[in-house]
């Protein structure tokens, strides 16, 4: 159940702001369809995060010893730090161009895609590593993105408006911070 609260409550702050947040918004924005949109974020978090769970899962079943907790606890503190760097989406990475797909398909792709590499999927792999519980972290995590992701899809472009972003990022640096002093000083 740690694993599972811990999961949900770092990836919901975390994502406030970043990247595929803003993509939710620019697809609610742009298709007004929100069913679709919020399904397509679901199917893709759930792929992504159980894939970055199994290999942060697996990489600490292989990588022992107590430079491993090391390791995890500065990676922690590191995404602390880049939680504080406010996310943009490129000119190259704005919403996708509907073509024959459906919304969920774009919403599925573009999610997927866009997570690959971003602080809450790398975030992911380490939570996979400290808990060794790919259902619970999954769970946690892809929790975590529904509730950062579901309120800009329904509120659309006044979320990025209104939500005191700084703020936001302060509270998630603070969160990953204190995991990253917990796994160093717990193990």
């Amino acid at each position: 159940m740690q694993a599972f609260l811990v999961s949900t409550g770092l990836v919901a702050v975390a994502e406030i702001g970043d990247k595929t947040q803003l993509l939710a918004i620019l697809l609610a924005a742009r298709f007004r369809r929100p069913i679709p949109i919020i399904s397509g974020i679901l199917v893709a978090t759930l792929a992504n995060h159980a894939l970055a769970a199994l290999v942060g899962m697996v990489a600490a079943q292989w990588l022992e010893g107590p430079w491993v907790r090391w390791v995890l606890g500065l990676a922690f503190l590191a995404f602390a730090a880049w939680a504080l760097v406010p996310d943009k989406i490129d000119d190259d990475e704005g919403a996708p161009a509907v073509r024959a797909g459906s919304i969920f398909l774009t919403t599925a792709i573009a999610f997927f895609l866009v997570e690959m590499g971003d602080k809450t999927q790398v975030a992911t792999i380490g939570l996979g590593a400290r808990f060794q519980s790919v259902l619970e972290v999954t769970a946690g995590t892809t929790l975590g993105m529904m509730i950062a992701n579901v309120p800009a899809v329904l509120l659309g472009e006044a979320a990025a408006t209104t939500l005191p972003l700084k703020y936001i990022r302060w509270a998630a640096a603070a969160g990953f911070a204190a995991v990253g002093a917990w796994v160093l000083i717990a193990g």
